[in-house]
């Protein structure tokens, strides 16, 4: 029998410094250029596609605070 060996690439981390209290997830996808409009956040976000402290969120506007990660497209995005 062959032996298959697999290599998982390892999520890329980014810190978003935020001034606020908190910020909402479809900005923070802005902000962080995850996405290039509103629009395409509001996707993402509904389809399921964004996970929240390591659980799926459909809602795009939570609010992220500072502590905060995000998941999205290979990325983990901490804020802070």
């Amino acid at each position: 029998m062959k032996k298959i060996s697999a290599r998982i690439k390892e999520k890329e981390r980014i810190q978003i410094k935020i001034d606020s209290d908190f910020i909402r997830l479809d900005a923070l996808l802005k902000l962080a250029n995850a996405v290039m409009t509103g629009g395409h956040a509001k996707i993402v976000i509904q389809e399921g596609d964004v996970k929240v402290n390591g659980e799926v969120c459909t809602a795009r506007g939570k609010k992220i605070h500072k502590g905060d990660s995000v998941i999205f497209d290979n990325c983990i995005y901490e804020v802070i």
